[in-house]
């Protein structure tokens, strides 16, 4: 398992809708992250700047760079568009974290 970590960034006003989206998330997208061995996926938001920082574990043979290509997420990512900063894909911006500290 490795660690995975990155900013994307909130629309300001868009707090309640995003976690509102998210607490409905549908089953079949949770399904496909499970599949590209996503796990232990979380988003925190810091309500000062809009940075959603977002954690997760990859298994160590992930496909998580090919979850891109799937219908479930282009859906989705059409979906939270209007919500986040999007690439011309509606992928959101996101960048990736450095780990600069770890505690077991």
């Amino acid at each position: 398992m490795r660690r995975n970590a990155f900013a994307m960034r909130l629309r300001p006003g868009c707090q309640g809708e995003y976690k509102k989206r998210h607490d409905e998330i549908w089953p079949e997208l949770k399904a496909e992250l499970r599949k590209a061995g996503v796990s232990d996926y979380s988003i925190y938001l810091d309500p000062k700047t809009h940075t959603l920082f977002a954690f997760q574990y990859l298994a160590d043979d992930a496909t998580d760079g090919e979850l891109a290509q799937k219908e479930i997420v282009k859906k989705w990512w059409g979906m939270m568009k209007d919500l986040m900063e999007t690439n011309p894909d509606d992928s959101p911006v996101s960048d990736p974290l450095i780990e600069m500290f770890h505690m077991d």
